[in-house]
């Protein structure tokens, strides 16, 4: 007799179990070389269907050591490609060619793989697949660890188990009351438990399992299971909602129900990890639903605790575009996507928005405005207001900051020249409906400008640092020392030059600064160093330069462009110094990089200051 098994009947171990019974007495079993790959490849990832199936090899080479069966290993391994199509049906093809060629039983515990082998004429053993160790509703041996008022346990092996507890405002990470610590073995126990059980029951899923890494939906927890390689040792957390609400738990909620219903919003919710930014959208979600509204999601991994009603869509095909693609055929009215991080979250969340379909989007920022500042470089200025009118920020579990976003042609505050006109942005407080916040491009790079100024003319933040880098910028162009600016007033300045360039500053018959006054709509005084208050000392008359700060960088001089490179802090403004001193304020663009057009007043100031060797640091602005 000659019998050829796939690779789940030797995971079952139903081979060794057919010879036990006598069933196979004598005869010749052909492994596939194929099946070996794959359980090889399980293996190497840590799961334990390929340890299995080892041991299940090795105990078929023990068996035929004593004579009860001839083994041998046939066919090939499949290439790298058959192994990525292993999903659909490509080993499986393999292993039945290699039936065929041995005039062999096929067994298998794959109802699919049987049937396909009946259709082929191929002689089959169709075994049941053995459960693995658990039933669908035993529940977590790790659900004792939770108390009513636990958010979230923390396993790992060699290690008291931790949980944080308390209030959503008042969380405490603690050590659970009589644990001990987790050895290995348990830890092991435990997350092949929490696999098997995700797998088996109706009430779990396997979100995402990569090596090293599994993360599964069951009943209210969402639970990340790390391995070695991926982690230095076994580590469980386990997360759970400790809070429901609804909409008229929170601050503001008249408005933002009026807000919501008036017509399809785009929102962002913000905050820091733990805030309650997933559980208050999981309160806006059903109010949504329940005032007539087809409200889906787009969440990876999917935990949002939501009504059935509500349909929760995770990555297709591992990209939530494809996501993005099906549900624009599905056609909801509001969509709640839950974690919007990276550039291309940004993209689909825009790309719906844009569409014509209401977007409420989960991100992480530790201020309100840091929200709205993550779509700049990633979605065209202009576009952000369609995108997003309005954001959120949660903090403690509480509604903390609203902003109104809108946009308008106007002159950006703080400046008066009727020709400085463009589209700005302006983020109002929703409570006050005062602007807090203009965003608009400003010598070719997107600025945010907080509007606090306390107009005495010293506020060197905003749009004070703004006019002061722009009168600088224009005074240096014609003067050869030193410069110096201060404000003294919305419209009003006094800069210091060098003796000698009073003349070129000014110009025949005062010409060349009413010209720049023209221009920047302020009123500016020439005077000299020496009539500056309290002395005239400057950088070039020796004054020690203060200590830089900020992270220190060194720009590239390009064919077109200066490049400053940043290892981190995509979308967010900072400023360039040159030994401390304001020279410009940028965005790190989508490369981690600033880049200024060579030939601009910027450029060539940026040129001047890495000529003359001066610290180049670059800090949040």
């Amino acid at each position: 007799m000659n019998v050829v098994p796939d690779t789940s009947a030797v995971i079952d171990g139903r081979v060794s179990e057919r010879i036990a019974d006598g069933d196979y007495d004598g005869a010749t079993v052909h492994v596939p070389e194929a099946v070996v790959g794959e359980l090889e490849a399980q293996a190497n990832a840590g799961r334990d269907t390929g340890w299995d199936g080892l041991g299940e090899l090795q105990r078929l080479a023990e068996l035929a050591a004593e004579g009860k069966i001839d083994a041998e290993f046939v066919g090939r391994r499949p290439s790298v490609a058959e192994q990525r199509g292993a999903g659909e049906g490509d080993v499986d093809a393999l292993i039945r060619d290699l039936a065929v060629e041995h005039d062999a039983v096929l067994l298998t515990s794959d109802f699919v793989q049987s049937e396909a082998a009946r259709a082929m004429g191929l002689d089959v053993e169709y075994v049941e697949p053995v459960p693995r160790d658990v039933t669908a509703d035993d529940g977590l041996d790790i659900e004792r660890f939770f108390s009513e008022d636990t958010m979230s346990v923390h396993l790992r092996t060699g290690t008291v188990p931790k949980a944080k507890r308390g209030d959503i405002a008042d969380l405490h990470y603690v050590h659970v009351d009589g644990a001990e610590p987790s050895d290995e073995a348990r830890m092991t126990e435990w997350a092949d438990e929490v696999e098997a059980t995700a797998r088996a029951s109706s009430q779990g899923f396997v979100e995402l399992s990569e090596p090293g890494m599994t993360i599964v939906q069951y009943r209210d927890y969402r639970i990340a299971v790390a391995r070695p390689p991926f982690s230095d040792a076994v580590e469980i957390t386990a997360v759970r909602p400790i809070a429901k609400t609804t909409l008229d738990d929170y601050e503001f909620a008249d408005e933002l129900r009026e807000r919501f219903i008036e017509r399809q919003r785009g929102v962002l919710i913000s905050g820091a990890p733990g805030a309650g930014k997933s559980t208050f959208a999981q309160a806006v979600a059903e109010f949504l639903n329940e005032n007539d509204y087809a409200v889906k999601t787009m969440e990876k991994p999917r935990d949002l605790q939501v009504s059935d009603e509500i349909t929760q869509y995770t990555a297709l095909d591992g990209d939530m575009a494809n996501t993005a693609d099906s549900l624009l055929l599905v056609r909801p009215d509001y969509t709640i996507y839950d974690e919007v991080r990276k550039t291309h979250d940004f993209e689909v969340f825009a790309d719906m928005r844009l569409a014509g379909v209401g977007m409420v989007g989960v991100t992480h920022a530790t201020r309100a405005i840091d929200a709205l500042q993550r779509l700049v470089g990633r979605v065209e200025l202009g576009m952000i207001p369609q995108v997003v009118d309005t954001v959120v920020f949660i903090e403690a579990g509480a509604v903390d900051t609203v902003y109104d976003v809108t946009t308008q042609v106007k002159v950006p505050e703080g400046l008066t020249a009727e020709d400085l006109s463009r589209p700005v942005i302006q983020v109002v407080d929703f409570e006050t409906g005062v602007p807090e916040y203009e965003i608009y491009t400003f010598n070719n790079q997107v600025v945010t400008v907080p509007l606090d100024g306390t107009g005495d003319g010293r506020d060197q933040t905003g749009v004070g640092r703004l006019a002061k880098q722009e009168i600088e910028r224009e005074i240096r162009s014609v003067a050869r020392g030193h410069v110096d600016v201060e404000l003294q007033g919305q419209n009003d300045a006094v800069v210091y030059v060098e003796e000698d360039d009073i003349s070129y500053v000014i110009g025949k018959g005062g010409g060349r600064i009413s010209d720049i006054e023209n221009r920047l709509g302020i009123d500016i005084d020439v005077r000299t160093h020496d009539e500056r208050p309290g002395g005239g000392s400057s950088p070039a008359d020796g004054a020690p330069t203060p200590e830089p700060k900020g992270e220190v960088v060194q720009p590239e001089i390009t064919g077109r462009h200066v490049v400053i490179r940043m290892d981190e802090g995509v979308g967010e403004t900072v400023e360039v110094r040159a030994d401390d001193e304001y020279l410009f304020t940028a965005t790190v663009g989508r490369g981690g990089d600033i880049q200024v057009s060579r030939g601009s007043a910027i450029a060539e100031e940026l040129e001047d200051a890495i000529d003359r060797k001066r610290r180049i640091t670059v800090v949040p602005a």
